[in-house]
């Protein structure tokens, strides 16, 4: 299905905002001048103009060389880029009826457009004939690793390969965007068409006045004005599990979380996933690889689905032994409290407030009135200043795409302009739900000295009125993290957009950002930011005492809910595809298998499993986050032995191989040239809390 023309008429880049070079600071994109009817003409005009630039650079007569094949792909498709970048950050944070639809005609041909790019014969053969002279081209390091990766990028797509393999693998990337835009679509629809109203005041109960001011807002916003609505976003629903004294409720609001995605009408997932994960099966075989997740891991740090599965089991029998006995002690506290019923997973986060209550004196009505989020985006600006020498002034002049996006201008340590980081915090029914990081523009030096634009993405409830908008630990911890994927475009020093940033392997790419969130945890940090909204006295050290004690507190559902999501990813990657998987049948075997607590269910069930099906991001990947807590973990351990969380000869070493570097480097060499050894994986069960102490220092 092709994109509607523009048609004759005026100068199209005259007329429309998003053609032609932006005349605005930083080239941020003007967004306050785009609107949806804006994208078809632009992406029809991007995408000419870079086909006219891939048939200009496969039939140069010259001889192949770095510039005239490698840098000429590198600088083509900028028009594509900046329309594509502009419309995807919609369609995530801040989507409509008119933006789905277009997403919908434009995904399939910007899959077909990459196929026809990296299928096209005169381009492979340049890319091949470069590769076969490498030893030859006097090319430095970085242009060596580039060149590699286009070789390895080019023959994963199927280059190389007869011309019908390549017709079907073509076929399949269509397809497969459209099914995986439709997904993403069928689940926000969901999130957005449920509404748990709360009636009265027992309808209420045990609700905390945060909680029920984000409550009453939604329930404005729908049109319930005096009501309160507990939604899908997980700042709603994951409280009210938490606090929610009925029972009968916490059940029904559980009950529509985990089905997503599986309502059996128009918003079902099952074909979905049925298509997606035969097409993936089928592609693998066609490149040679007995199974998609064999594919996959070829070109991750894992290699194969063998040294995946033997990290995630390794894990998961002393997570499955503390998630067992976490379920022994809620159980005992229900029974205690008059419960005569076997826990549930609704009842899960209940008890285990409590228990935190009973054992460490600690509960969320205690510690948020300390996470502001304001005082949290301060807190990772500070820490992104002692590591790297990071300056942030919020742009109020600078517009983003919603009036909740804060723009910030990012300086390095000798004040020069580094690039722009955009905030957006709220959560809303325009935005899908997560938390995520993304590019409007990655860092390069091809035409001259580009900086980077970087967003983050949260979905934190909104605070009622003037008062400031409140975090649990675990929403700084998501701030953390998303603002150490930020840094890592941020700080991204190289030369080739093929490299920069975020642009690495799927289970390197979360180690900046996870090695990042210790920092929260740092006294000099919480003391400093972690004031109490009203009073502005920092945390007593008795609090910020029991805080860490409880680090590890329900370490064990933690770990089996994400563990039992990252296997099922696996094994279903490693399957033989049937006609209709009975996906519901497989994680039920699966975690009957894997023996885990009935009171616990995957972090992500399948239906809305957005990272394996809303694209194959992290599709017979999941295990990444993983991998990298390994490498974060051991990582982080370097600071602690300095005796220095911000060290600055670790802090050097850590932005030169790891945060600007890109992929630059294998990541394993990049490991090793920060931490000087290969990592630990001790470390990660260390910090978990997964080990006893008498292990621990054995």
């Amino acid at each position: 299905m092709s994109i509607a023309s523009a048609g004759p008429g005026p100068d199209p880049a005259a007329l429309n905002p998003l053609l032609g070079d932006w005349q605005t600071p930083f080239g941020l994109p003007p967004f306050d001048l785009v609107g949806p009817e804006h994208f078809r003409p632009a992406f029809e005009q991007a995408i000419a103009a870079h086909e006219a630039e891939i048939v200009s650079i496969g039939a140069n007569p010259a001889e192949p060389d770095f510039e005239n094949t490698i840098t000429a792909l590198e600088r083509s498709g900028r028009l594509l880029r900046q329309v594509a970048s502009v419309f995807y950050a919609l369609a995530g944070a801040d989507t409509n009826d008119e933006i789905q639809a277009i997403e919908r005609e434009i995904s399939p041909r910007l899959a077909r457009h990459r196929s026809a790019l990296y299928l096209d014969d005169r381009i492979f053969a340049r890319i091949d004939a470069l590769a076969a002279r490498r030893g030859r081209l006097a090319l430095d390091a970085e242009q060596n690793r580039v060149l590699e990766r286009y070789r390895t990028v080019f023959t994963r797509a199927g280059a190389g390969k007869p011309a019908d393999t390549k017709a079907r693998l073509a076929e399949i990337a269509e397809r497969m965007a459209s099914l995986g835009t439709s997904f993403s679509q069928n689940v926000l629809a969901d999130e957005k068409g449920y509404s748990l109203v709360l009636e009265s005041e027992d309808d209420l109960a045990g609700l905390p006045d945060f909680l029920r001011d984000a409550a009453a807002d939604a329930a404005e916003a729908r049109g319930l004005p005096g009501k309160h609505v507990i939604t899908l976003s997980r700042s709603s629903i994951e409280p009210f599990l938490q606090f929610s004294t009925r029972r009968d409720l916490r059940e029904q609001a559980f009950a529509a979380w985990t089905s997503r995605g599986e309502s059996g009408g128009a918003t079902d997932n099952t074909a979905i996933m049925a298509e997606m994960l035969a097409l993936r099966a089928e592609k693998a075989r066609l490149l040679g690889h007995d199974t998609f997740a064999h594919f996959r891991l070829a070109d991750e740090m894992a290699k194969t689905p063998d040294a995946v599965l033997k990290l995630l089991h390794s894990v998961w029998e002393p997570a499955k032994r503390r998630a067992t006995e976490d379920a022994a002690a809620l159980q005992s506290i229900a029974q205690d409290e008059g419960g005569n019923f076997e826990i549930a997973p609704w009842d899960w986060r209940f008890y285990a407030e409590r228990r935190r209550k009973a054992e460490f004196d600690l509960d969320e009505e205690t510690l948020k009135p300390f996470f502001q989020l304001d005082r949290m985006i301060e807190a990772a600006f500070y820490t992104a200043s002692r590591l790297f020498g990071l300056s942030f002034e919020e742009r109020k002049d600078l517009k983003g795409y919603h009036r909740d996006v804060r723009v910030f201008e990012v300086k390095d340590a000798q004040g020069r302009h580094l690039g722009l980081f955009l905030g957006d915090y709220f959560a809303r029914s325009s935005k899908r739900s997560g938390a995520w990081m993304s590019q409007l523009r990655p860092q390069h030096r091809l035409a001259g000295a580009v900086t980077p634009i970087v967003v983050n993405v949260m979905n934190f409830a909104r605070a009622s009125g003037s008062a400031p908008t409140l975090l649990s630990f675990d929403d700084a911890r998501t701030l953390f993290h998303e603002f150490g994927h930020a840094l890592h475009g941020l700080l991204s020093d190289v030369t080739y957009p093929m490299i920069s940033g975020t642009a690495v392997s799927r289970d390197w790419v979360e180690f900046p950002s996870q090695l990042f969130e210790h920092w929260l945890e740092e006294p000099e940090v919480l003391k400093r930011f972690a004031l109490h909204y009203r009073t502005g006295e920092p945390m007593p050290d008795e609090l910020f005492e029991r805080l860490m004690a409880a680090r590890s507190f329900n370490e064990g559902f933690a770990t089996a809910e994400y563990l039992g999501s990252a296997i099922v990813d696996m094994q279903l990657h490693l399957a033989p595809v049937e006609e209709t998987p009975d996906f519901r049948a497989f994680e039920t075997g699966l975690r009957r298998e894997l023996g885990m607590p009935d009171a616990i269910v995957l972090r992500h069930r399948l239906p809305h499993f957005a990272h394996i099906f809303s694209g194959d991001g992290y599709s017979a990947a999941y295990y990444s986050y993983m991998w990298s807590e390994v490498l974060d973990s051991d990582g982080f351990e370097a600071f602690v032995e300095a005796g220095d969380p911000f060290d600055p000869t670790l802090a050097k070493k850590l932005r030169d191989f790891v945060y600007a570097a890109g992929f630059k480097r294998d990541p394993e060499e990049a490991y090793l040239a920060f931490r000087g050894r290969a990592p630990e994986p001790g470390a990660l069960l260390r910090q978990r809390g997964l080990v006893a102490p008498v292990e621990a220092e054995a």
